[in-house]
């Protein structure tokens, strides 16, 4: 999501340098438009365009000159474009709208699907004329391509409709004009979903029959196996699975590809994605021969020099991907430029370069050891600064640490073992049970002050005059919750339905009121839809439109919030019902007098001690400040 009027960025170049030069063998970019009715937003790269040519020529020229291949995804995305942005309507094979909510599409013509073909081929070549070394075609994700490939999408009754000869028409006639233009030695590839995961849709049992004929009627050099379909339902959120999710979870997929295209002729190569956080994990499946490559773009965002620091046996100091989808899919969820929770520097390659030791070396006292203040403190301490990080608490890893008691996000505890071990190798000095105030900071007399104390938790005040549990009261002892817990979320994070599901786990009875109606509702829908039936699926039971009013002798009292008036009661032992907390703000406002007694007296305050969020923004800011320092 570089692009900038639809075409590649410095931006695009930054980061795909870094990661030449980080050890990658192969960078397949992003998604490709072959059309204007596919462009989405203005992020989007097309690939139609006369002026893309000089840009990817710059680009590939970086890439490859970095010692690492480089292919182009190409794309149409069918009815997943609204049309608002190209003011065209979204097309497909039938009239079928991808969610309950999206704009029904327009079924294609033959006419329209000629010029698509025709289109995919002249993007192609553009590409390929580009430098590119090869071209891999977006088959799968349930974008248009497959939307004519999948009995769940298209209903046609002409010759692209119906059978499974007329069904793949559309992708067989596209993959031949490609061919046709790059030549016999250009390398062209397709990317596929060896299970849409969706009732009436393709199965692995179909697409491996659907690859045997591709293959047979068409020189494919490799075979990208991936998963799911972009529609509304759990299947998209398998696309980019989360911490939720098991890498075993979807290694069957490349490996049923593999064992059926072994006895062609014309055998390509295959390539696994998903959940490949490490190069070892990466390994073992090649070692089983599952597949011939692994795809690994997460694991690339989270740290571009992972090859790198793999072969040279300090793997341990790779910045890890945590699959927490925050800000990667996150991002991309709301039409903006992905970045990384772990990793702040990523689509910033450019701006914020590796770091080096600064000239000008300053006395930095960092207060808060949660993931703000740990950031900040390893950060400017790597680039050369006198760091000291002060916490009050006997460890650090702030409010983190709640999440190392539930399995499901327990991948928060490699990015706090990364952030201390990050320390460690430094040359910070931590001091636990320390308390800060402006006199111990006057005393110690540092140039800048990073205050990254974080938030306090808050909790409702119910009408009975009770209040409520917060969410580490919960996750404290959960013996004495009882039997029937009720949480109401009105943070909309993944605070609250993560408890939930935790505590369904233990076998508790839970439900989960939601006055705003969609609980966790800043969850991309890349997370959402998988959390909302895992839910589903430990009775979790969830109620909308109400609001918490009372709990007294065991008994909740909901206000229904369209009527105004109170709605159901129901039974529960405990309710947990935490509110946006409080910024601690009382060292930063101590502090205030003392930053501008000299001029290089400096504060800067980063995370929750600003206004309560997630880690996402905590880690940026706080790298951020140790930059800018």
């Amino acid at each position: 999501n570089f692009g900038e009027n639809n075409l590649p960025s410095k931006r695009h170049l930054g980061y795909h340098k870094a990661r030449a030069l980080g050890g990658a063998g192969l960078i397949i970019f992003e998604a490709i438009r072959v059309h204007r009715s596919s462009l989405g937003r203005s992020q989007g790269v097309n690939g139609y365009e006369p002026e893309v040519i000089p840009k990817f020529r710059e680009i590939a020229k970086e890439v490859k000159g970095s010692g690492c291949g480089i292919f182009g995804q190409i794309i149409h995305l069918g009815r997943h474009i609204d049309g608002n942005f190209a003011r065209t309507p979204a097309w497909s094979a039938s009239a079928i709208p991808w969610s309950a909510t999206a704009p029904t599409p327009h079924a294609m013509t033959k006419f329209e699907i000629r010029k698509v073909v025709i289109s995919h081929g002249q993007v192609a070549e553009n590409l390929i004329s580009s430098g590119l070394d090869g071209i891999e075609v977006a088959m799968g994700h349930g974008h248009l391509l497959q939307q004519f490939l999948s009995p769940a999408s298209n209903i046609r009754k002409d010759d692209y409709g119906g059978s499974l000869e007329n069904r793949m028409r559309f992708s067989l006639e596209t993959l031949h004009e490609i061919r046709r233009v790059i030549g016999p030695s250009a390398t062209l590839g397709i990317r596929i979903s060896g299970d849409e995961y969706l009732p009436g849709g393709l199965n692995i049992d179909a697409m491996r029959e659907i690859i045997k004929i591709v293959i047979s009627e068409v020189k494919i050099d490799f075979v990208h196996v991936s998963h799911s379909a972009y529609h509304g339902s759990y299947t998209v959120s398998t696309q980019m699975a989360d911490m939720a999710f098991q890498r075993q979870q979807f290694q069957h997929l490349p490996k049923a590809i593999t064992t059926a295209v072994n006895s062609m002729k014309k055998k390509p190569v295959v390539m696994a994605v998903c959940r490949y956080q490490t190069i070892d994990e990466a390994e073992q499946m090649l070692e089983v021969g599952g597949a011939d490559l692994v795809g690994m773009a997460r694991a690339h965002i989270a740290d571009p020099n992972i090859v790198n620091k793999a072969f040279a046996g300090r793997e341990g100091e790779t910045v890890p991907c945590i699959a927490c989808n925050q800000g990667c899919a996150g991002m991309l969820a709301l039409s903006l430029p992905i970045t990384c929770l772990t990793n702040p520097s990523a689509g910033k390659e450019t701006e914020w370069p590796t770091l080096s030791l600064q000239k000008n070396c300053k006395k930095v006292i960092v207060i808060g050891g949660g993931p703000a203040g740990m950031e900040a403190a390893w950060v400017a301490s790597e680039a050369g600064h006198d760091v000291q990080l002060w916490e009050r608490q006997s460890k650090l890893g702030g409010q983190l640490n709640w999440t190392l008691q539930m399995p499901l996000r327990r991948e928060f505890q490699k990015l706090i073992d990364h952030q201390r071990a990050r320390l460690t190798s430094g040359s910070v000095k931590v001091k636990l049970n320390h308390k800060a105030d402006s006199h111990a900071v006057k005393l110690a007399d540092p140039d800048l002050v990073i205050v990254a104390t974080g938030s306090q938790e808050k909790a409702s005040l119910l009408s009975c005059g009770a209040y409520a549990l917060t969410l580490q009261a919960a996750l404290k002892d959960h013996h004495i919750l009882g039997e029937h817990v009720v949480l109401q979320d009105i943070l909309g994070t993944w605070s609250v339905v993560s408890v939930a599901e935790y505590l369904a786990d233990l076998g508790k009875k839970v439900t989960i009121v939601v006055p705003s109606g969609v609980p966790g509702w800043s969850i991309s829908m890349y997370s959402s839809f998988a959390l909302l039936s895992r839910l589903r699926e430990k009775s979790v039971r969830i109620i909308r439109g109400y609001k918490i009013l009372s709990h007294q002798q065991g008994i909740v009292e909901l206000t229904d919030l369209s009527l105004g008036s109170v709605g159901l009661e129901i039974v529960a032992d405990t309710v947990v019902s935490p509110e946006v907390g409080n910024s601690n703000r009382e060292v930063s406002l101590s502090l205030e007098a003392w930053s501008g007694q000299g001029p290089n007296q400096k504060l800067v305050n980063v995370g929750d001690c600003q206004a309560p969020r997630t880690a996402l923004e905590a880690i940026f800011e706080g790298h951020e400040a140790a930059r800018l320092i």
